[in-house]
């Protein structure tokens, strides 16, 4: 197996580097996005509509607590990458150690408190009526394997930093593949519906696990830590949480709009509505793969050259991420305005599903030629270390412009409202994120 290492980081051209580490990492996200999409499809075709509207209201809560450990992944993963770039080996496992510490703690603290406050939040993110009892269901079995998906994102981040991008591809695909096999024989062979859904969600993080335990114990890996590297260090803390806070307060938002969304979309079109957006936010998932994918290959690039100094590198990567995110988005978008009624149709066959959604995902999706600009401005500066505008950027479509819209629109227009409140804010807060990127670039000279 290729094994880029950190120090090429450094060295090899901006270009090469790119598509050695995005290509990995889209492979990867595709398979997790596959794997989320397929679920989906088994879930919709072979229990039914209503368990999609329930694993979708399940999400934001499984998605917040495991989004702690990439949130802790994050954080610490700029300081790896900015460390080893500096030649500061020891602060890299430091970081590495406490990373797997505060994740333990945190994510198996927030399951607890999940699972006993378990009655009251499945309806408060729009688990109510008919949805109330599959959701629970996937509720309870999955919050017991988010501890270790937590570990798992965690842990790809770092491998990630190492600038081994094919071992962290290896790890996302692990558990797409599982969970798919696992769909196949708890839901179709052993009709164990969405109880089945849920252990084969929770045994693919199992899996997932085992494999990155295996990676940093073996000699692939440059992270070879010490019990004196677990001790929680202040200072280390302080500076993984100012960045990976970042990332949390972005799933924290995320799991907010679920929140208001599945509420707003109940109220006005009960449980249809609420589907037809457990399906766009598949598609949401999916779709970006590619952007996503040279989004998290620029990160250990920008970090590494940030910490080395080397900023004229850092701007060639910045230019060189929009354009092949850019790129790639645009031609996304094509797939997506040509094609909805055929995308929709592999979910389900119900006609009144079938007749809303294509609508709505054009009008999701209407600004997806430009995200590329937000999502790698907002990369940058948490790849570089400065917490406070990478927590601006990062909360600026969904907190400081989305939410403020879905609140207000749908008032006047119903559901077009919610929908037209998608590409509206990516369109405001890719507008901000330019600006701050165009200030940066200066500074960088």
């Amino acid at each position: 197996m290729a094994r880029l290492g950190s120090k090429a980081l450094g060295h090899e051209p901006i270009s090469k580097l790119l598509i050695k580490q995005s290509v990995p990492a889209s492979i990867g996200i595709l398979v997790m996005s596959l794997n989320i999409l397929v679920d989906t499809i088994f879930v919709g075709n072979w229990i039914g509509p209503v368990a999609i509207a329930a694993i979708n209201v399940v999400l934001p809560v499984s998605f917040f607590i495991a989004a702690l450990g990439m949130s802790i992944g994050i954080g610490g993963s700029s300081i790896v990458s900015r460390a080893l770039g500096a030649d500061f080996k020891e602060k890299a496992l430091h970081t590495f150690g406490n990373q797997i510490m505060l994740t333990i703690l945190l994510t198996v603290g927030f399951v607890i408190f999940g699972l006993w406050y378990m009655t009251g939040l499945i309806p408060a993110f729009g688990g109510k009526g008919e949805i109330y009892e599959p959701a629970s269901i996937y509720y309870r079995i999955v919050l017991y394997g988010v501890p270790i998906l937590a570990l798992s994102m965690m842990g790809n981040t770092v491998i990630r930093a190492e600038g081994k991008p094919m071992f962290a591809m290896i790890a996302m695909i692990i558990p797409s593949v599982g969970n798919i096999l696992g769909d196949y024989l708890l839901i179709k062979v052993f009709d164990m519906g969405i109880t089945g859904a849920a252990w084969a969600t929770t045994g693919s993080y199992v899996v997932c696990f085992l494999y990155i335990f295996w990676f940093f114990a073996s000699k692939n890996s440059e992270m070879k830590l010490g019990l004196n590297h677990l001790k929680l260090n202040g200072s280390i803390i302080k500076e993984i949480s100012s960045l990976g806070f970042v990332t949390l307060s972005r799933q924290a938002v995320v799991s907010v709009t679920y929140l208001l969304l599945n509420n707003i979309l109940y109220k006005l079109g009960g449980v249809t509505s609420v589907t037809v957006y457990a399906i766009i936010a598949r598609m949401l998932m999916f779709a970006l793969f590619p952007v996503l994918g040279v989004t998290q290959g620029f990160l250990p690039i920008a970090g590494y050259n940030y910490g080395a100094q080397h900023f004229t590198r850092v701007r060639e990567t910045i230019r060189k991420a929009i354009l092949y995110a850019g790129v790639l988005a645009i031609v996304v978008f094509g797939l997506i305005m040509v094609f909805p009624k055929e995308i929709v149709s592999v979910f389900t066959q119900e006609p009144k599903i079938l007749a809303k959604t294509p609508a709505a995902m054009r009008l999701v999706f209407a600004a997806l030629p430009i995200i590329a600009i937000q999502l790698i401005g907002a990369a940058y500066y948490q790849a570089v270390g400065k917490a406070i505008p990478a927590l601006l950027l990062t909360l600026s479509r969904q907190g400081f412009f989305f939410i403020p819209l879905i609140l207000i629109l749908p008032n006047y227009y119903d559901e077009f409202g919610v929908w037209i409140s998608f590409p509206l804010a990516d369109l405001l807060s890719t507008i901000v994120t330019g600006i701050f990127l165009h200030l940066e670039m200066k500074k960088l000279e």
